[in-house]
């Protein structure tokens, strides 16, 4: 049975093991090729050109 130890006390490759499985997984997505929904896009079109008036 493993005793327990408190995560200060372990060891920096323990700590490093413990966080890499708390991390969340991508399952093969590369998260920086990812695009975001058309609509949400900068637009440089003016929105209300009638008040510039």
């Amino acid at each position: 049975m493993r005793t327990f130890v408190p995560y200060e006390k372990m060891s920096k490759k323990e700590r490093r093991k413990l966080d890499s499985a708390k991390r969340r997984d991508w399952n093969g997505l590369n998260p920086v090729t990812r695009i975001a929904d058309k609509e949400r896009k900068y637009s440089r079109k003016i929105k209300h050109p009638e008040r510039l008036v």
